[in-house]
Parts: structure tokens; sequence; C-alpha cells
């Protein structure tokens, strides 16, 4: 990996990169080994569409799947975490492509809600993730439980806009500190903030290019 600026105190200066495109062209073109932790939440595969009539893109089909978790799966440093979300209708199609690409899937983590998404048979009120590796890593000297509570953003800056407090302690316990955090869907960019407030590097991508913007002006604190 290549050499990080540093802070007069000796640390690294977080480096935070937003590329607009398709994730697999994009990842294509980075050298393998490059990140240390993948944070992400994909297209759920399931035609998503909000109260408002807003839409995810390449939520109407798997094409993506395969080919952007083999690319993650090679640009992971050996040894190394990956934390997807998944839509649970399809969690058969998101499994096989884990393990397809090498993961290997070591726990399930629960996002818990105090407000019901959508209701149905059911009041969907959690949201949910696998934890999976590339090789073996030591696991964490503070390892985070499996349910982690998930506050209500209101989905102003995109139609599932994770809260930063979720991320965090993930990129706490998962990535190493002055390493680098990946996030090939990153929406608005929440990973990228959470990794940035952690001392962690990212580099998120998106193909939407309003996304990638608000991403953009919200790292640079005004996302608006």
């Amino acid at each position: 990996m290549s050499q990080h600026p540093q802070r007069t105190d000796g640390g690294e200066i977080p480096r935070h990169r937003i590329i607009t495109g398709d994730c697999v062209a994009v990842m294509r073109a980075m050298p393998d080994a490059s990140v240390d932790f993948i944070l992400t939440d994909p297209p759920y595969l399931c035609r998503y569409r909000d109260r408002t009539g807003r839409t995810i893109a390449n939520d109407n089909n798997a094409d993506w799947l395969v080919p952007a978790f083999a690319q993650m799966y090679r640009l992971l440093t050996p040894n190394s975490y990956c934390v997807s979300f998944y839509g649970w209708a399809n969690a058969d199609l998101f499994l096989a492509a884990w393990r397809a690409a090498g993961f290997r899937p070591v726990g399930h983590i629960v996002f818990t809600k105090r407000y019901a998404s959508h209701v149905g048979h059911l009041r969907a009120q959690h949201e949910c993730a696998y934890l999976l590796t590339k090789g073996r890593p030591v696991h964490p000297s503070q390892p985070v439980p499996d349910v982690i509570p998930f506050p209500y953003t209101g989905n102003v800056l995109h139609p599932t806009q994770k809260p930063v407090e979720a991320m965090l302690p993930l990129i706490g316990s998962l990535c190493p500190m002055g390493g680098t955090v990946l996030d090939p869907f990153c929406g608005s960019g929440t990973t990228l903030e959470a990794a940035r407030s952690l001392g962690r590097h990212g580099i998120g991508i998106e193909l939407d290019t309003a996304h990638a913007n608000t991403a953009r002006r919200r790292l640079a604190g005004n996302p608006e």
C-alpha cells in the first residue's frame, strides 16, 4: 500500500476519495490488497421505492452481485474483514456470491430500529448484515455486539441512508487504526464519514452522480 501523509504529531492524516462510476469497473482498476476493511450497503435486489418514489440504481437486477464481491475480495488485504448489508429475501443469492468470491461468513449482525420501515406480515424493525472474512484474521481486541441500535436518519440524503452511529463500532473494531475503508456502494457517504471520525482513510464508489455529489458535499461539511 502507498505511504500515507503524516500529521505533525506523527499520525496519519485520513484521506477520503469518492469515485463516481460503476463499482465493478472502478474496482478492477484498483491494485490487489489495497484496502483494510470493507463496509457496504449494496442494493437489496427488492426493487425498492420509498414513499416519495425514490429508487435505488441496480436494485432490479443481480448482474453486478458476483463480479462486485469478487473484486472486493481481491482488493482486501489478507486476513481482513468485510461487513455487507443484504436483503433477507435474497439471502441465498448474497451468500452464494460471497462464497464464490472466497469470503467466509463468520457472524451475523442485526441492527434494531425503534420504528417500522415496512408493515406487512410483520413490522419490519431491523436491518441485517453478514460479517465476512478473507482468510483468518485475528479476533478483534474489542469485539462489538451482534445486535446494534439503528437510529433513524430520516433518509434525508439518500433513500436508504444508514446512521453513522451504527457504522462507528464496526469500523473501530474491525479496521486497523490508520487503515483504509472501502464502500463500493457509498450512497450519501455514511461509511466514509464514520471512517474519517475514527482516523481511518476512506474510498467510496457510487454509481448515481447526484448521490456521489451529496457524499462529497457531506465530507466537505455541507451536505445540503
